[in-house]
C-alpha cells in the first residue's frame, strides 16, 4: 500500500491497539481489500477533530487512501472481531465482522464538557466495506454507496440530536461493481466509536462454554471502558447495571425523537449504550406507533413501539451470558429496574418537548393522550413538535396553526385544554417556552426520502445534497434559512418507507 502525497499528521496518529492484545482466537487479523479509484463523497470535520486532526489533513491523499482501504499508517493493526448474537430472537453462532475491520485504536483529543482542558480519548477506527473475512458467511464483504451514505448521515443526525451514537468520519466511493438487488457502486465508511464491543461478544463465549475467555473478555471490557466498576463489591454486576441504565436511556431517546432502528439484534447492541449499526432505520413521518421500517421484519419484532421491550429482552440475553460469574438473582434485580429508568427518562425528554418545567402526576396521561391523537390523525411527528412551540397558553388564544394538523379537531381541542391548563399552572411564558422547546425539538431530521434523494444524486457523482444534509443535521435545532426546503414535509412517496438490510 502506498500514497502519493508527502506524509501528513495522519501518519503520526498515536495508536493504542488494546483489543489486539487479546488472544488471537478473539479475532482474525487481515488487511483491508481497498476499492478502486476512490473519491471522497463527504468528510465530517467534527469527527476529524475528535481524532486530533485538522483541516490540513482533509484534502490529503493519505486520508483518502486510508478511508478507501488502500493505505495503513504505521501502527495500524486491522482485524475482524468474532462475536455472535440473537437475530430476530434466534441465536446465530456464525456472526462476526463480515464486511468490516477494526483498523486501529487511536488516541485523539476531545474537549471535556464544561472544561477548558483537552482530554485524550481512544477511538476505534472501523472500516466498513473492507472485503471478505472468515465471518462473511455468504456475503462479499462489501458495502455499497447507498447504505454507506445512510449510515454516515444518520450517525451525524443522532450526534446532532444529542443521542448517544457511534460516529462516521467519511464516505468514499469507488468504481468497483457490487451486486445487491442490482449492480451498485462499492463504497466505504470509516466508523469512529469508543468501543465496538457488543452484547454478542459475551454471548459468543457463553454459548461455546469458553468460560476462561468469557472472563478475559469481561475483564478487558471493564478495564478499558468501565474502570469505575473494578472496585465495586461485584464488578461484573456493576458493569451490568451500567449497561442496563445506558441502554434503557437510549431507548427513551429513540422513542422521544421518533427513531426506528429496524434491526435490534443483540450483535447490534453496544455495551456503551450508543446507537450502533445503522441499517434499515427511519425517523417517524406521520406518527405510527407500529411502524416497521425493515422489509424483512415480517412479524414486526422491531417495530417502533416494540423497541423498549426489545431493549429489555436484549439485556436479558446479556445477563444470561454473565451467569457463570454472577448469580441470577442480583442480575434479575438489576434488570427489573429497567422499566422505571426507561420511563423516567422518556417522561423527562417528553416534558422537554412539551416545554414543561415541572414533574406532575398527570405527565404520563398527558403524553399518552397526545401520542394517541397524533397516531389517529396521522400527524407528522417532527413537524408537530416544532410547531407546538408557537402554542399560545393565553386562554382563548388562536392556536389554529397547530390545531389544523389534526383531522379530528375536537380530539385536539380536548388535549389542548389540558395542555393549556398545565402551562398556566406552571406560569409558563410563551416566548421563553418557545426558545426552550426549539432547543430540543429539531427542525431537521434525516427523513428517508431526503436520504434517498441524496443517494440518487450521489450515484451521478453529485455529492452536494449529502454535504448540505451533513451541515443541517449537525445542528438540527437551528433555522438554517438557506436550507428551508430540507425541513419540508415528505411527499407521499417518501412517507413510511420500508428498507432492506442492505439499505
Amino acid at each position: 500500500m502506498s500514497i502519493t502525497n508527502k506524509p501528513t499528521a495522519i501518519d503520526s496518529l498515536n495508536c493504542d491497539n488494546h483489543y489486539a492484545t487479546l488472544p488471537a482466537h478473539f479475532y482474525n487479523k487481515q488487511l483491508p481489500d481497498g476499492i478502486s479509484d476512490p473519491k471522497m463523497v463527504s468528510l465530517n470535520p467534527q469527527v476529524l477533530a475528535l481524532l486530533g486532526l485538522d483541516d490540513d489533513v482533509a484534502d490529503s491523499d493519505a486520508l483518502l487512501q486510508l478511508c478507501s482501504g488502500n493505505y495503513l499508517p504505521s501502527g495500524f493493526q486491522p482485524l475482524a472481531m468474532k462475536y455472535t448474537g440473537h437475530q430476530f430472537g434466534h441465536y446465530n453462532p456464525d456472526l462476526g465482522d463480515g464486511r468490516g475491520l477494526l483498523l486501529a485504536q487511536v488516541k485523539g483529543l476531545t474537549q471535556a464538557k464544561g472544561n477548558d482542558k483537552a482530554d485524550s480519548t481512544t477511538w476505534d477506527l472501523h472500516l466498513k466495506g473492507a472485503g471478505r473475512t472468515p465471518y462473511s458467511r455468504q456475503g462479499d464483504g462489501r458495502a455499497v454507496l447507498r447504505s454507506s451514505i445512510r449510515e454516515y448521515l444518520c450517525s451525524a443526525a443522532m450526534q446532532g440530536l444529542g443521542i448517544p451514537t457511534t460516529q462516521a468520519l467519511s464516505v468514499v466511493v469507488g468504481t468497483d461493481a457490487v451486486m445487491r438487488e442490482q449492480v451498485e457502486q462499492a463504497a466505504m465508511v470509516v466508523r469512529v466509536a469508543e468501543s465496538h464491543v457488543r452484547f454478542g461478544h459475551f454471548e459468543h463465549f457463553y454459548y461455546t462454554q469458553r468460560l476462561d475467555d468469557l472472563k478475559l473478555m469481561l475483564d478487558y471490557t471493564l478495564t478499558q471502558h468501565f474502570p469505575d466498576t473494578l472496585n465495586a463489591e461485584i464488578p461484573y454486576l456493576a458493569f451490568y447495571k451500567q449497561v442496563m441504565t445506558t441502554t434503557a436511556e437510549l431507548m427513551a431517546h429513540w422513542q422521544a425523537v421518533g427513531f426506528v432502528h429496524g434491526v435490534m439484534n443483540t450483535d447490534n447492541m453496544s455495551i456503551l449504550g450508543q446507537t450502533f449499526d445503522y441499517g434499515p432505520f427511519a425517523f417517524q413521518d406521520n406518527f405510527d406507533p407500529a411502524y416497521v421500517c425493515n422489509h424483512t421484519d415480517y412479524s414486526g419484532r422491531y417495530a417502533f413501539n416494540q423497541q423498549p421491550q426489545v431493549g429489555y429482552w436484549n439485556l436479558m440475553a446479556l445477563g444470561r451470558a454473565l451467569t457463570p460469574f454472577v448469580d441470577v438473582e442480583p442480575l434479575n434485580a438489576v434488570l427489573q429496574t429497567y422499566d422505571d429508568i426507561f420511563l423516567a427518562k422518556l417522561r423527562e425528554l417528553m416534558r422537554g418537548k412539551l416545554g414543561l418545567q415541572q414533574v406532575h402526576d398527570t405527565d404520563g396521561e398527558l403524553i399518552k393522550n397526545l401520542l394517541e391523537i397524533l397516531a389517529s390523525n396521522a400527524v407528522d411527528y417532527t413537524y408537530f413538535f416544532r410547531l407546538l412551540s408557537d402554542f399560545n397558553s393565553t386562554e382563548g388564544a388562536d392556536n389554529n396553526r397547530v390545531r389544523d394538523q389534526f383531522i379530528d379537531r375536537e380530539a385536539f381541542d380536548a388535549w389542548a385544554i389540558k395542555y393549556q391548563q398545565r402551562l398556566v399552572f406552571e406560569s409558563s411564558v410563551n416566548e421563553i417556552r418557545k426558545v426552550s422547546m426549539n432547543q430540543v425539538n429539531p427542525k431537521y431530521i434525516l427523513r428517508n426520502y431526503l436520504a434517498q434523494q441524496a443517494i440518487t444524486q450521489a450515484t451521478d457523482y453529485d455529492y452536494s445534497l449529502v454535504n448540505e444534509l451533513l451541515e443541517v443535521l449537525a445542528n438540527p435545532f437551528a433555522e438554517h434559512p438557506e436550507f428551508e426546503a430540507l425541513a419540508a414535509l415528505p411527499p407521499e412517496w417518501g412517507r413510511k418507507m420500508v428498507l432492506s438490510c442492505s439499505s
